[in-house]
């Protein structure tokens, strides 16, 4: 649990801005749970305010190196297969959850992105900010949905309560609570002005314009609806087709990421130099199969023998202790600025994906406004125009191509991943289309495995391969890492309330315990 103390009487402007550089010291803090806005002015300054939004979006995409390893690298990029770690140091490849690493991402979160976000929420509240108000609601959504679907029930409705301790919300009743707060944001912003420049540009994904947040929030619906599709399809289907009727994202010029600068740069830039992991054996299968344009984009050719080539997820430590130049590491781009690289920014929510979710509402029979076919293929078309150079004839020709992910020439005679081509399966079936939909989606997502783990667990796609050896009791090698537990910091500091959320699981607070939306059976 996160406890800030009070500090004493700061002026506003110094407190504010102690506020904003707590990142270098808040691993010290025990707890945070005094709301920041109890300790500043009444009267709001909307480029102050615009500061402590952007530190929300930053952290909570988890822009700090260290943290961005611990809490995507080392879990959700390995359980999506995107990467697999080289090196023998590292087990939670082998399904081994980390206590010393799951507290620090808990005690990030809580400790800079969570209050920040409750002081821009409650401060633009109180001062009659309603635009403010209404993007504060959004991204509060955009970022404990992550939260919520890496542990399940997570403190959120009582955040800032000022209390020792803190209860937990269930995943149900949050994800109740996003679709409530995305229709007020919603009302507020179908009647702003589209001139409405918000937090004086201070906003790292939009610069406060209004009409790219209205997108921004019926994509995110949406991407919430096809989420529980499972475990409620009558509101999924509700939730989806308001999403739609609303406005979502169909270009790439409204994409959502967090801007990077030369100060808070991307943090994959810091992780790559450490040259701990590399490709997975599972995008080798699938990008060399389709002779997939991005491949060179999202990852180099290996140093050692050349060519791409990727390693199985779950290797023994023994079989670890590789030479890492054997396997590609990430796209030149993802490097240092000094190295060639760009520093990109931080992947949100993109075109792409929301044609994807659009084309897997529509197979289940939902108003997407287009046939699985159409919305698939724009899908496609959306992530090969954003991510690549091709030209429309390449672009069209991939998106009819009838390749298919190919068998390994590794040493472990590694076998195609999936038999599914590119081209639309019209008469595939329910179950093979949506195989081709989220492994297309899995691609266009790369490299934010934090969602793609998400909808591996939803779906059961794309296929992957089994780990090699699992260490954990709970999860075998066939099987997917579902959940993180509950925080040593939490157990040590906020018993009584961690108690009842395991209550709330449905069963042990273990890795296997499925979330609540995690409904397929």
């Amino acid at each position: 649990m996160i406890i800030f103390r009070y500090i004493g009487k700061l002026s506003t402007g110094l407190l504010f801005l102690f506020l904003i550089s707590v990142t270098g010291c808040t691993k010290n803090f025990d707890a945070l749970n005094t709301p920041p806005d109890k300790l500043i002015a009444n009267k709001a300054d909307a480029g102050l305010l615009g500061q402590a939004l952007a530190q929300s979006q930053y952290e909570g995409m988890f822009g700090y190196a260290f943290t961005w390893q611990v809490a995507q690298n080392l879990y959700s990029d390995l359980y999506a297969q995107y990467f697999a770690t080289v090196v023998n140091y590292f087990d939670s490849d082998q399904f081994l959850e980390v206590k010393d690493w799951s507290k620090p991402v808990w005690n990030r979160f809580y400790g800079i992105a969570a209050p920040q976000m409750f002081f821009v929420e409650k401060t633009a509240r109180d001062n009659n900010m309603e635009i403010e108000y209404a993007i504060a609601k959004i991204w509060k959504v955009a970022l404990y949905h992550r939260i919520t679907d890496y542990w399940g029930p997570i403190i959120y409705s009582q955040f800032g309560n000022e209390q020792t301790s803190v209860a937990y919300d269930a995943q149900n009743v949050i994800y109740t609570d996003f679709f409530k707060l995305l229709d007020e944001a919603a009302t507020t912003l179908s009647q702003a002005t589209s001139s409405i420049n918000a937090f004086s540009k201070s906003d790292l994904l939009y610069k406060g314009d209004v009409d790219q947040w209205r997108k921004f929030a019926n994509s995110l619906r949406l991407r919430l609806a096809i989420r529980i599709a499972y475990v409620d399809p009558a509101k999924a289907k509700q939730e989806a087709e308001k999403a739609f009727a609303g406005g979502v994202i169909t270009d790439n010029a409204d994409n959502a990421n967090v801007a990077t600068t030369a100060v808070s740069r991307h943090p994959m830039a810091t992780v790559i130099e450490w040259d701990e992991f590399r490709m997975s054996a599972t995008m080798e299968s699938v990008l060399k199969g389709y002779n997939d344009p991005r491949l060179p984009v999202f990852f180099r050719e290996a140093v050692s023998g050349g060519g791409y080539k990727g390693a199985r997820n779950g290797m023994r430590q023994s079989d670890r202790d590789l030479d890492v130049n054997l396997y590609s590491a990430p796209g030149l781009q993802w490097f240092d600025i000094a190295k060639g690289g760009s520093n990109p920014p931080m992947r949100v929510l993109s075109a792409s994906e929301v044609y994807f979710l659009r084309a897997e509402g529509a197979l289940r029979g939902w108003n997407m406004g287009g046939t699985p076919m159409e919305l698939y293929n724009d899908g496609i078309r959306a992530s090969l125009s954003e991510r690549t150079e091709v030209t429309s004839p390449e672009i069209e020709a991939y998106v009819s191509g009838s390749n298919t992910p190919v068998a390994l020439s590794d040493a472990w005679n590694t076998p195609a991943m999936s038999d599914i081509p590119v081209a639309y399966l019209s008469g595939g079936g329910f179950e093979k289309q949506l195989e081709q939909i989220i492994t297309q989606k899995w691609i266009a997502l790369y490299p934010d495995g934090w969602e793609a783990w998400a909808e591996r667990r939803r779906t059961s796609y794309p296929k992957g391969y089994p780990i090699f050896e699992s260490l954990n009791p709970d999860v075998s090698e066939n099987q997917l890492m579902r959940r993180l537990t509950f925080t040593s910091g939490e157990t040590d500091n906020n018993l009584e309330a961690v108690e009842a959320a395991r209550g709330l699981l449905g069963g042990p607070d273990n890795n296997a315990t499925k979330l609540w939306w995690d409904a397929r059976n």
